[in-house]
């Protein structure tokens, strides 16, 4: 047991040497150590307290982005709008445009057509006038001996401008 057993001696010189270590760490080396590792506790919280401000004003930035994206998509909302209601107008203006031009044109077409209709008929009385001319002239061509055959000529040449005046209608 001797191998196991300290002698006193040797136990001595150990506390001895234990508390001189003790005194001179205590003396030179405790408070820089204590120091340091005040300083090292210090730094740490500044940089926790550091990166919960920047994670607030991540969050506070992620909000505002989230804001002017939101009045982004109202604002583009807005305009697809305006553009569509200007859209329609345009149609709807251009379509009036087109009916007013088309009633223009069939009001002109139908005063033409009111215009060559009565130059026709113009043209048509002037005929009528000659025809009945040229039936004058037959009848004072024949001799005035003949009532009968002066009646009939008469009743015939009636008859084909009859004819010819409800061709022309």
């Amino acid at each position: 047991m001797e191998l196991v057993t300290p002698a006193i001696g040797l136990v001595f010189w150990m506390l001895v040497t234990f508390s001189l270590l003790l005194f001179i760490l205590k003396k030179f080396a405790w408070k820089p150590i204590l120091t340091s590792m005040k300083e090292r506790e210090e730094t740490i919280e500044k940089s926790l307290q550091e990166a919960a401000n920047a994670r607030a004003e991540m969050q506070k930035l992620n909000q505002q982005n989230e804001n002017l994206l939101a009045e982004a998509r109202a604002e583009r909302e807005t305009i697809l709008k305006e553009a569509r209601e200007i859209k329609e107008k345009i149609v709807s203006e251009a379509k009036n445009a087109a009916d007013e031009e088309a009633k223009r044109l069939i009001s002109r077409a139908n005063d033409e057509i009111s215009r060559q209709k009565n130059a026709a008929l113009d043209e048509l009385k002037k005929e009528v006038a000659q025809f009945s001319l040229q039936i004058a002239q037959k009848l004072v061509e024949k001799e005035l001996e003949n009532n009968d055959a002066q009646k009939a000529l008469i009743a015939d040449q009636l008859t084909k401008l009859d004819k010819q005046q409800k061709a022309t209608a």
